[in-house]
């Protein structure tokens, strides 16, 4: 299954990475490759609690939409 992940810069100047579709994955790095690899295992730890809680798990809906302000 892949997984949308919004990447932004977090205030200490690392590259946070957010799951939307799995509330609470969040994970950083200092670059985005490194963010992106550790939001990886992330995602795999998040699942493997849900699993071992016979949860089921959420699909990524997530619809990216831009919105003039």
């Amino acid at each position: 299954m892949t997984r949308r992940v919004l990447l932004y810069p977090g205030e200490d100047g690392f590259v946070v990475a957010e799951v939307p579709s799995l509330p609470g994955c969040i994970s950083q790095g200092k670059t985005r490759e490194e963010a992106l690899e550790n939001v990886r295992e992330a995602i795999s730890l998040h699942e493997e609690v849900l699993r071992e809680r016979g949860e089921p798990l959420p699909e990524d809906r997530v619809e990216l939409v831009e919105v003039a302000a």
